[in-house]
């Protein structure tokens, strides 16, 4: 059964358990390939996660004339192929979340996996599997669509997925006081 990365981002207490997690991931080089926002540091703590969505069609891989960014059979859209990367950086440009960086020192972009080497086997990413506020989960479509339903949102008022890039394999569901409902953990 298909699990997909799903986001609750009021969830978020700042902890940055997830970037830790994400060094650890194998094949990661102790680099971390996610990111916490302070969304309003000057006002609030509140914080989100920021990580790649694994767009259907990502931006990304269209802007890539090596073809160095493949995409796995699971969605996962992969990090640059070392062997095939140029360093032209026109997937940090094309990207509209602006998530893949750039390692000058390696000539070689990076971003994150979902740590294939655990999700394609149905493992949940590192940041998911430690997450102490069940911000980041992975969940599958059915346990997605049941949130909608448990929080009573029409399709109007829940977002499932952002549209700067269509469809994407990351599920999101943005605030709660945004949509105007009072969460039940």
């Amino acid at each position: 059964m298909k699990k997909r990365l799903y986001l609750e981002l009021e969830n978020c207490i700042g902890c940055r358990s997830c970037l830790a997690a994400c060094t650890q991931c194998g094949g990661h080089d102790e680099r971390n390939r996610n990111y916490v926002y302070d969304v309003n540091p000057l006002v609030n703590r509140q914080t989100m996660p920021l990580m790649c969505l694994h767009c259907v069609n990502p931006a990304c891989a269209r802007s890539c004339p090596a073809q160095a960014i493949q995409i796995h059979e699971t969605g996962a859209v992969l990090s640059a192929l070392v062997e095939k990367c140029i360093g032209c950086q026109n997937c940090t440009i094309a990207c509209p979340y602006g998530i893949p960086k750039f390692d000058t020192e390696q000539n070689l972009m990076y971003k994150c996996d979902l740590c294939i080497d655990r999700t394609k086997d149905g493992i949940p990413p590192m940041c998911a599997s430690v997450c102490p506020s069940n911000t980041l989960q992975w969940l599958t479509d059915e346990e997605i669509e049941a949130k909608q339903k448990q929080f009573n949102l029409d399709n109007g008022k829940w977002v499932a997925s952002m549209h700067l890039e269509s469809e994407t394999n990351v599920k999101v569901n943005l605030p709660g006081i945004l949509q105007g409902v009072t969460k039940l953990f």
